[in-house]
């Protein structure tokens, strides 16, 4: 491997993140990509009425020659399902050489550096990220140069969130038959069409994520393997990454549930077992940049108390230090993903509520959250109609709504940045109105 090359990766047809970690993928093992840029969205460029674009360049070392590596791609593009069209016009994937090496290319098919790089903002941003210090070999300016004459005008990061501003609400949707909640979406006739349904309205009430599941996490639940786990998100996840504002959660403890739900275009991993149940996960979610939330999970069946009205909580569950234990359990977490490569500012926090902890914990652990959000994370809270609040209000899930509007509003004042729901609408409002209290 020893040319270094900067490749431009565009795509606005189809489920578009799918598109650009495919191609990721299809440039392996001749292509060795050594870094990735964030994603970036678009303007149209050139022709207005279309899609807008996701971008992203990325750096790699390869053996190929130009016109190899300009081959490469091509194949690249057409089996993503490029068809050519006219100038500028929509595509499922382009990919462009931006540099190789610091060589001059001039022939009739290839032009290396890109001919119109300088003036290509889309481009120029992610490029930065990368080396800002890069040089072009024929305009002597480096590419932040570049971009500072370009400007940044019509390129915004796609699907990342700000924390601090606002609390950000997180809907649930359980493609299973078995949720604790009751609103397992494969108890459906059409279990895609409904979960469908069920993630627009979620969309229309507020929901910034949906985190969707495919195996059951309370207490006494099967474990499902990870093909049945596939077969019962990857629809709903194909089906959303071509259309959804939203981002898209895979709620999954498994490396290989994720890595195939990442390809079809969800966005992060939700992992209930923070890489205990499976450490694999760590390098999945750092070869695709996805950001992943660790939750802290001490749950065993054996410490399970179900009763029928009320559902399952934890008995007997010892620590002699709560908050400890939680936050060093999930620093051992967060440094097990570094080492396999995710970034700090990729991960974040969940402290578990409902998950190996008794009633009492679960409050205190809610009262105390801001020691959690001190780990310099943000924080994930799920409240949503747990056993806790059923045992505190001796009430069923269906009848949890005051509860858990409780549990959010104070978890928010706490330090929590997004809160997990199955009430949308009502916890987006809860929400907004605690956001005006405590952010303003």
């Amino acid at each position: 491997m020893t040319h270094t090359v900067y490749l431009s990766l565009g795509t606005n047809l189809g489920a578009r993140l799918a598109n650009l970690r495919r191609a990721v993928r299809l440039l392996a093992p001749r292509v060795q990509v050594t870094r990735l840029s964030p994603v970036y969205e678009t303007d149209p460029w050139g022709h207005l009425d279309q899609p807008h674009f996701l971008n992203q360049v990325v750096e790699a070392r390869t053996d190929l020659s130009p016109t190899d590596l300009l081959a490469l791609g091509q194949r690249i593009e057409a089996e993503l399902g490029r068809v050519p069209t006219f100038r500028n016009g929509p595509r499922s994937l382009d990919i462009d050489i931006l540099f190789y090496d610091d060589e001059v290319i001039a022939t009739d098919d290839l032009q290396v550096p890109h001919p119109r790089l300088a003036g290509r903002s889309f481009v120029l941003v992610p490029l930065c990220d990368l080396a800002p210090g890069l040089v072009h070999p024929q305009l002597g300016l480096s590419a932040a140069q570049m971009l500072a004459e370009a400007g940044r005008e019509g390129v915004r990061p796609y699907k990342r969130l700000v924390f601090g501003a606002k609390t950000y609400v997180m809907g649930i949707l359980n493609v299973t038959p078995d949720s604790f909640s009751g609103d397992g979406l494969l108890q459906h006739g059409d279990p895609l069409q409904a979960a469908l349904e069920q993630a627009w309205r979620f969309v229309e009430a507020g929901a910034d994520i949906l985190d969707i599941g495919g195996e059951s996490t309370r207490p006494s639940a099967q474990p499902v393997s990870a093909e049945e786990e596939l077969q019962r998100i990857l629809p709903l996840v194909r089906a959303l990454a071509e259309a959804s504002p939203a981002i898209l959660s895979v709620d999954t403890y498994k490396a290989a549930v994720a890595e195939e739900a990442l390809l079809a275009g969800a966005d992060w991993i939700n992992d209930v077992w923070a890489l205990r149940a499976d450490p694999l996960l760590a390098g999945v979610a750092a070869e695709f940049r996805a950001p992943l939330i660790l939750m802290h999970n001490r749950s065993k069946p054996a410490h399970a108390d179900l009763q029928e009205r009320l559902g399952g909580r934890y008995v007997g569950r010892h620590y002699a230090d709560l908050l400890g234990e939680v936050k060093a359990e999930l620093l051992e977490s967060v440094e097990q993903a570094r080492q396999a490569g995710v970034a700090g500012e990729a991960i974040l926090l969940d402290p578990g509520i409902g998950f190996g902890k008794t009633v009492e914990q679960n409050l205190e652990l809610i009262d105390r959250l801001g020691d959690i959000r001190a780990l310099g994370f943000p924080v994930l809270l799920g409240p949503s109609r747990k056993s806790f609040i059923g045992y505190t209000l001796n009430l069923p899930p269906e009848q949890r709504l005051e509860g858990t509007a409780a549990a959010v509003a104070l978890g928010i004042a706490r330090g929590a940045d997004i809160v997990r729901v199955h009430d949308v609408e009502f916890m987006a409002r809860v929400a907004r109105m605690t956001d005006a209290i405590v952010r303003r």
